[in-house]
């Protein structure tokens, strides 16, 4: 991820009500850090191929190129009616959009993306692009989804890993910049705190478990108020699966955010199901944010 002031908010675009939502998004984030704002369409050109695999070009692929101009500047238009002042430009890139979004998050503060989209963002989440974006995006991902919360505080879903780390730090500046509270939770389940429930001590006094929860999300917070004395910082330990509580949480909230891999109940993040659950079901946004890569 570039750490440049002026790296830009990338967001993709396909014309889709879900991606005008991602332009609203990443628009207000760009004036929020000062940072332009990259409007992306995909162009998958490629498809169109004659039966010697040789590109088809003429009416068709004129009439499709100039959809796509359509759609940035439509997309263009409502990032500047979300947020005034934003410093958009557009770009249409030929190529498929997983791919043609990961280059972009090479340089990029954030790359922003509509759940559900048309064309090339067709199930976004129920697919594999969300999953290949939030696995190898060189920035943090944020995935736009449910209902806008102008007033809710930030959730960030805390384990005591580099991922989680990372996460804090993003969450705790989206906090600062969005000027509402942070809420970081913990949430454990006896049965397996371990990430196997077949390899959990014989001897594990509840209260000891619940006293090791609250010593990890405390040493994970340590230091974050002191460099964010604006941001009211509200530690949660909850019993329960991750999943599950996650989603609980965003119901309230205006953003959540989470890790790349997590220990104990949040093993394997955005490999197994966790990550996939909280993407289908959140009430809110979600940030995915992998390990060492929370500047923005």
């Amino acid at each position: 991820m570039s750490t440049e002031t002026g790296a830009a908010v990338v967001v993709g675009a396909d014309g889709s009500a879900s991606s005008l939502a991602a332009v609203r998004a990443a628009a207000a984030d760009a004036v929020e850090r000062s940072r332009p704002l990259r409007i992306v369409h995909a162009f998958i050109w490629a498809e169109l191929s004659g039966p010697d695999g040789g590109i088809v070009y003429g009416p068709h692929d004129t009439r499709m190129r100039a959809d796509a101009q359509r759609i940035l500047a439509t997309s263009l238009v409502e990032a500047e009616k979300a947020a005034p002042g934003a410093r958009a430009t557009t770009a249409l890139v030929d190529g498929n959009p997983a791919p043609v979004l990961l280059s972009e998050s090479r340089n990029a503060a954030l790359l922003v993306i509509g759940d559900r989209g048309l064309d090339g963002f067709r199930s976004l989440l129920l697919g594999s692009v969300a999953l290949h974006l939030t696995t190898h995006a060189a920035c943090p991902v944020l995935v736009v989804r449910g209902r806008e919360n102008a007033t809710g505080p930030i959730i960030v879903g805390v384990d005591g890993s580099a991922g989680s780390a990372s996460a804090i730090g993003f969450a705790i500046e989206q906090a600062a910049r969005r000027k509402t509270g942070l809420t970081a939770v913990r949430a454990w389940d006896a049965l397996d705190v371990w990430g196997q429930k077949d390899t959990m001590p014989l001897v594990s006094e509840p209260g000891d478990l619940e006293a090791e929860e609250h010593r990890v999300l405390s040493e994970s917070l340590a230091g974050w108020g002191q460099r964010y004395p604006e941001v009211t910082i509200q530690p949660e330990i909850v019993r329960g699966r991750p999943a599950a509580v996650l989603i609980e949480q965003s119901q309230n909230a205006q953003l959540l955010v989470t890790g790349d891999r997590g220990r104990g109940g949040f093993a394997g993040l955005l490999l197994g199901s966790v990550t996939q659950t909280v993407l289908h079901h959140a009430d809110c946004p979600v940030a995915v944010v992998r390990s060492g890569r929370a500047t923005g």
